[in-house]
């Protein structure tokens, strides 16, 4: 049984030209109440913090990405470090569209940069192809498990250093309850719903993943996906809302 969607709320920043966004498009289809709420926010460590980790951005000849934050405080760090990164260095980054970010930094070349399915899993072939690679891994401040066992137990070579910071953000004023769908494109996004709202239960309001990562966070909480993106019909989440909801009422 496909349930009705009347409301929705998306665990990111309401956009800055809503009238001119995929979302909008959507509300007027379906005649939608869509809310816009940002579940966590980003900060990166200055040079000096990062310093007192003790880490040298030279010892690394391949680099190991996860999101557009972890390169962006990369190459913003590496800067104000003075370090100049080499055009040898190796990029593993766990979607095409982290990869393809890379270009806001570098030049693209297949030879140096590989990306996976968008699962932690499908790094690790690419990975055991470069049998010298010494990987540094850039991460925010609460630990990625299922990625660190992942490359733990395949014996890859890598070291995690803190990059940035991800702060929950306080959402008490907000009813779950009165949404019939929750929309998430990350893993934070699931972990600040937990944080903030450790029983919660999901019953049957639907819930909406973007991406294998994190649909893993979504695993470890036992909760259920009605809608995924992207797929092969729905590459965007906005399509993936769209196609459930229209199914439902095809039937």
């Amino acid at each position: 049984m496909i349930l009705k969607v009347k409301t929705v709320l998306i665990s990111q920043p309401k956009p800055a030209d809503l009238e001119k966004s995929a979302y909008a498009d959507l509300i007027n289809k379906h005649n939608l109440k869509m809310d816009f709420t940002k579940f966590f926010s980003v900060t990166g460590l200055t040079s000096s913090e990062f310093r007192q980790h003790r880490i040298n951005l030279g010892d690394y000849n391949g680099v190991v990405f996860t999101s557009r934050n972890a390169i962006d405080n990369y190459f913003r760090l590496a800067k104000e470090l003075r370090f100049e990164v080499p055009d040898t260095m190796k990029y593993f980054c766990t979607s095409d569209q982290t990869a393809y970010y890379l270009q806001k930094y570098i030049q693209f070349r297949k030879r140096k940069i590989f990306y996976g399915d968008q699962s932690y899993s499908s790094l690790i072939p690419l990975m055991r192809k470069h049998k010298d690679i010494k990987l540094l891994l850039p991460c925010n401040n609460a630990p990625n498990k299922l990625l660190y066992s992942a490359l733990s137990e395949n014996n890859i070579n890598f070291k995690e250093a803190v990059f940035y910071k991800n702060t929950f953000a306080d959402l008490s004023t907000i009813k779950l309850e009165e949404y019939d769908m929750l929309v998430f494109f990350s893993p934070h996004g699931i972990h600040s719903m937990m944080h903030n709202f450790p029983k919660y239960k999901q019953g049957t309001q639907l819930i909406a993943i973007y991406g294998k990562s994190t649909m893993e966070a979504a695993d470890e909480y036992k909760l259920k996906a009605h809608v995924t993106a992207p797929t092969q019909t729905s590459p965007s989440m906005t399509m993936a809302i769209d196609e459930f909801i229209s199914s439902g009422k095809k039937k």
